[in-house]
C-alpha cells in the first residue's frame, strides 16, 4: 500500500470518527469560536498590544511575527492552489458545520497561522509556550470538528507555520 493511500485511509478514519462523536454538533458550536482565532485578527491584536505595552521584546515580537506571516501566507496559498485537495464536504457525503472560505483543504491556513503564533510565543515568551501550542492544536482540531479539514491538513499547516516562524526568527536579525 502506498504512503498516500495509508495517509488517506487514516485521514478518512479520523475524520469520520470526529464527526461521528455523539456530541459533534455541540463541539461544532464551540469549534466555530475557537476556529476564529486562526483568522488572524487576534494575533495582530496581541502583537500590537505587546509592541505598545511590553517594552523589552514586544516590538520585536510584532515585527518578526509580521515577517513570519509574510513568509507563511504565500507558501500556504501556493501549496493550497497547487495540491488542490478537495474539502471533505465536496468529496464525501458529509456536511460541514461552516462554509469554508475557499475550495481546497490542504494545508490548513488556520493551523498554519496558529502555529506561527505559537512558535513566536515560544521564542519570545517561553513561559507561555505550552499554552500557545495547546491553543494552536485546539484551533487545528476545531477545523476537523467543523468538517472542513482532514488531520493531515492540520499537520501540514502546523509544519508550515512552525517552519515559517523559525525561518523568520532566524533570518530577521540578519535583515535588520
Amino acid at each position: 500500500m502506498s504512503a498516500i493511500k495509508i495517509l488517506t485511509t487514516f485521514d478518512l478514519f479520523a475524520f469520520n470518527w470526529c464527526l461521528g462523536l455523539p456530541r459533534a454538533p455541540q463541539f461544532a458550536m464551540v469549534s466555530r469560536q475557537i476556529s476564529r482565532l486562526g483568522d488572524g485578527g487576534f494575533y495582530l491584536f496581541v502583537g500590537m498590544f505587546l509592541a505598545v505595552f511590553e517594552p523589552s521584546t514586544g516590538l520585536s515580537f510584532l515585527l518578526v511575527g509580521l515577517f513570519a506571516y509574510v513568509i507563511e501566507l504565500p507558501l500556504y496559498l501556493t501549496l493550497k492552489n497547487t495540491i488542490k485537495r478537495d474539502r471533505q464536504c465536496d468529496a464525501l457525503p458529509v456536511n460541514a458545520y461552516i462554509v469554508p472560505s475557499d475550495k481546497f483543504s490542504f494545508p490548513s491556513g488556520h493551523s498554519a497561522a496558529a502555529f506561527v503564533f505559537a512558535t513566536l510565543v515560544m521564542n519570545f515568551y517561553p513561559a507561555y509556550a505550552e499554552l500557545a501550542y495547546a491553543c494552536a492544536a485546539v484551533v487545528g482540531i476545531s477545523r476537523i470538528l467543523l468538517g472542513v479539514h482532514y488531520p493531515s491538513d492540520i499537520a501540514a499547516g502546523a509544519l508550515l507555520g512552525v517552519s515559517s516562524a523559525l525561518f523568520a526568527i532566524h533570518l530577521f536579525p540578519v535583515l535588520v
